[in-house]
């Protein structure tokens, strides 16, 4: 997902849990922020070489308007705010960001070449609760059920991400697990893993389901739908990729009001 997407749900997150006011809401943020852009700029520098094998004109270390440089430099300029913003957060979830954030920088530097390139999005995304929870007073862990929400809704996007481009990663060396499965099992396996996380956030919850809850999961079934029946050619990758974005949208939604109501 892309940083600002990232930040802006850490943001929902936050103002959905209150506790610190808006201080010490703008820190979290500015945390994840810090940490994405250090995340997006190493990324960048790492596939300088094959972005320059494609011709990617929309980069700007083809063009030469950036200087690798001046990126990398930018990128651990960005993690050591993002350390010193995430300790200011508490130990705890200094740690636990520290943790989220190095599982991303894995996945730049080595494993979104492997079979393993799910597992930092996994890792990463079902520790952001953690994060916004254990930077509150008396640092207490969300349930269980919240950060595998988050870890299954990171892991489908990470499916559903790089549905457009698998063809180009494939050429250019990229062998991770969707690239490996190919297009139409990723779609699958990216449409099978929101829709658990839908399902977990609908029943795993104490209490009765909610009216969001049931709109949500209607929501996923249908998108589900449209993903997995569509055929699935180089010229309808969008179309996947974009239902199941549209899915985690929704699971994003609920679990913002859900994160409110255990913060």
């Amino acid at each position: 997902m892309p940083a600002a997407v990232v930040t802006g749900l850490t943001a929902a997150l936050a103002a959905a849990v209150g506790g610190r006011g808006p201080a010490g809401g703008a820190l979290t943020v500015g945390a994840v922020a810090a940490g994405q852009l250090s995340i997006g700029w190493c990324n960048d520098r790492a596939d300088m070489g094959r972005d320059r094998a494609s011709g990617r004109r929309d980069k700007p270390l083809v063009t030469g308007e950036a200087l690798p440089g001046v990126v990398a430099g930018a990128a651990i300029a960005a993690l050591a705010l993002c350390v010193v913003l995430s300790a200011a957060c508490g130990p705890v979830a200094g740690c636990v960001h520290a943790v989220a954030v190095a599982a991303a920088w894995s996945y730049n530097l080595r494993l979104k070449r492997t079979v393993l390139s799910w597992l930092p999005y996994a890792l990463a995304f079902g520790l952001l609760p953690a994060f916004v929870t254990l930077a509150l007073p008396g640092g207490p862990w969300p349930p269980l059920w919240l950060m595998a929400a988050a870890g299954l809704l990171g892991t489908g996007a990470h499916f559903a991400n790089v549905l457009p481009d698998i063809d180009h990663d494939l050429r250019t060396g990229v062998h991770g697990l969707p690239q490996r499965l190919g297009r139409r099992r990723s779609v699958c396996v990216a449409a099978l893993l929101v829709l658990a996380s839908s399902l977990v956030l609908l029943v795993a919850p104490d209490g009765p389901v909610t009216r969001q809850g049931w709109a949500v999961l209607a929501m996923t079934v249908l998108l589900c739908a449209l993903a997995l029946l569509r055929p699935v050619r180089d010229a309808d990758a969008r179309l996947p990729f974009l239902a199941t974005m549209g899915i985690a949208a929704a699971d994003v939604a609920h679990l913002v009001l859900l994160t409110a109501s255990v913060g």
